[in-house]
């Protein structure tokens, strides 16, 4: 028995990959499950929930309602998704420059400026946003730093509260998420070979066309990497517009949030789930494809 087992490929690799199938079907198929069940049913008085089979939660979601047409719900849903947009292109932005400094820097600097970059982390993630409260408000110290430098320059100045808005919202989405961009593209950057750079110079390529036909393409993993690390997050978080919106700036993360725990209408809260699921993995899937991810993936 024990002989068969040895020379039994199959069902060595299914034993070894048993711990995590069953992480995954309790963790997450089954709540996925009930999720999707649940988002086509009602709601009764008492906020428990009828199993029936009603697409009303998602019609309302769409602006379908029986009193006519409702934005309100979609609006939510495409705020969230131009919010998520423009941290990806601002953190796509920052990021590339420094993993590229980061990158060409000498090999006994590499480590002590990735070092840099992971401190953030180390910190909770609350106690960051919550400081970046005390830098926008009114009289914080973004406010207090420009208020001294115009007196010293005789210059007049009105305090500008930046805190709460959807402002500074992407503000703690770009810094919260900027580390997660910058990883995966130094990795690409720094694997690399320098040979490719002295070809390229060796057929006359300038700075500009070097970067342009070598340095970008072989990136582009790195860079689709850290989008999925980043739209994926923004795009369902609720604790930074909470915070820094001052419950102000609704995204579809608070609207599950408020579903759930304060509205107690679980059907919908799911069906918004549902849709934020759906829209992250239409959107996803089109930008892996559209940029070779999956290509590389196969061939490496």
């Amino acid at each position: 028995m024990i002989q068969s087992f040895r020379e039994n490929r199959r069902l060595q690799g299914f034993l070894l990959i048993l711990p995590t199938l069953l992480v995954m079907l309790v963790m997450l198929v089954i709540p996925l499950t009930l999720t999707v069940i649940t988002s086509f049913g009602q709601r009764d008085a008492d906020g428990n929930v009828i199993y029936t089979f009603t697409l009303e939660n998602y019609w309302r979601l769409l602006g379908f309602t029986e009193t006519g047409w409702d934005d309100l719900y979609l609006g939510i849903l495409l705020r969230s998704l131009w919010l998520a947009v423009q941290t990806t292109v601002i953190v796509i932005l920052m990021a590339y420059p420094l993993a590229y400094f980061i990158a060409r820097a000498p090999e006994k600097r590499r480590n002590f400026l990735l070092f840099l970059v992971l401190i953030p982390l180390w910190t909770n993630f609350i106690i960051r946003i919550y400081a970046w409260v005390m830098i926008l408000r009114g009289q914080g110290v973004l406010n207090s730093a420009l208020g001294g430098v115009a007196g010293l320059l005789s210059i007049p100045f009105t305090p500008f509260d930046f805190y709460p808005s959807q402002g500074a919202v992407l503000v703690g989405m770009v810094y919260e998420f900027l580390p997660f961009m910058i990883l995966p593209i130094y990795t690409s950057l720094e694997k690399i070979e320098p040979n490719l750079y002295e070809a390229a110079a060796d057929l006359y390529a300038n700075a500009f066309h070097t970067f342009w036909r070598v340095t970008a393409p072989l990136s582009m993993p790195g860079v689709v990497a850290g989008t999925i690390l980043t739209f994926v997050p923004v795009i369902g978080t609720f604790v930074v517009s909470d915070i820094l919106g001052g419950r102000q700036v609704i995204l579809v993360g608070n609207l599950v949030q408020r579903q759930f725990l304060d509205a107690r209408n679980p059907p919908f809260g799911s069906a918004a789930s549902i849709i934020l699921l759906l829209m992250t993995l239409t959107l996803t899937l089109y930008y892996t494809r559209r940029f070779g991810l999956g290509e590389e993936i196969a061939a490496g």
